[in-house]
């Protein structure tokens, strides 16, 4: 299938899931993960009207950034960022994913103050506790987030979360579920430095599920792109 079938096909999933959870489209974000994926592939999704872009590795932005950067194109950091790289992508970024533990948030603060920008952050949350995954525990969520407040030049958004992969994604709608409440129970805080507007969670294989359980921006990279090679 061409990449524009593929697209259609994601969105028949999205507008279905938003039908059986009383959603409406417009208010869930698609992020086209470009991983591996090669700068003339990408621009075939960014003409067909996919402007949010995500990347796990700060070298892969770097060098698509020299190419696509003045496009109208929104950048989101997804994958794990170490605290040496930050320098490399603080200007290039729109959102980060992926904000785990303090040393990062004083970095990210560091570089961000020096080119007087607040970056928005996603704080991300390991809901299913994989020792493969990065991400705070559900319980040390809130304690982290009012230490943010040291921090007045990043600006948590929301949360993201991974679930395990599962072939039948209803196994692991506990996850998206658990997320949401967390997400929600943050919120009802109304802490003054931390605006919960997203909620990240679901991938090529479960998204639907996430998006019923309240996900908002869902990252696709395999159900637009194919299999990576």
């Amino acid at each position: 299938m061409s990449i524009n079938e593929n697209i259609r096909e994601i969105e028949q999933k999205i507008n279905e899931a938003c039908n059986r959870s009383n959603r409406e489209r417009k208010d869930i974000n698609l992020v086209v993960v470009t991983k591996t994926i090669p700068v003339d592939i990408m621009s075939e999704a960014i003409e067909l009207g996919l402007k949010d872009i995500g990347e796990n590795k700060v070298q892969e932005i770097t060098k698509k950034y020299e190419t696509l950067g003045d496009s109208d194109l929104y950048w989101h950091m997804i994958g794990h960022l170490q605290t040496n790289k930050v320098k490399y992508i603080i200007d290039k970024v729109d959102l980060i994913h992926s904000l785990d533990r303090k040393s990062l948030a004083k970095e990210l603060n560091k570089r961000a103050k020096k080119i007087d920008k607040v970056i928005d952050v996603l704080v991300q949350v390991n809901i299913a506790e994989e020792e493969s995954k990065f991400g705070l525990k559900k319980e040390n969520v809130m304690e982290f987030l009012k230490v943010l407040k040291e921090y007045p030049n990043i600006k948590v958004k929301g949360l993201m979360t991974m679930a395990p992969y599962d072939e039948d994604p209803q196994n692991i709608r506990y996850v998206f579920k658990e997320a949401k409440e967390l997400f929600e129970e943050v919120k009802n805080q109304q802490l003054a430095h931390i605006e919960m507007e997203y909620l990240s969670m679901g991938m090529t294989n479960d998204f639907e599920v996430a998006i019923e359980e309240g996900a908002n921006i869902i990252r696709v990279g395999t159900g637009i792109f194919g299999k990576r090679k």
